[in-house]
């Protein structure tokens, strides 16, 4: 397993405080936007990141996509390092 794009994808604090808001329940890009300074597209490179990284997954509802933690067991051994992250 290369271990490169999971540290490149925790390596910035605005993808790890993503996926803190994601632990709580799946949200949209527009309901994630909400929660952030930056354009939606910036918003968007940080997902395909996380998603390149297998640490979120998404789930098309209607028009909408949603985003979510991966919670396969080899994500959450991958996912464990996040706990100990200081988040801003």
């Amino acid at each position: 397993m290369n271990a490169q794009p999971l540290f490149q994808a925790l390596a910035d604090p605005s993808r790890r405080q993503i996926l803190r808001i994601l632990e709580k329940e799946p949200l949209s890009v527009g309901d994630l936007a909400r929660h952030f300074k930056f354009s939606l597209a910036s918003l968007s490179h940080h997902l395909s990141i996380l998603r390149s990284a297998d640490l979120v997954r998404t789930e098309r509802r209607g028009q909408q996509i949603f985003y979510f933690l991966n919670t396969s067991i080899s994500s959450l051994d991958m996912y464990e390092p996040l706990r100990f992250c200081k988040m801003p």
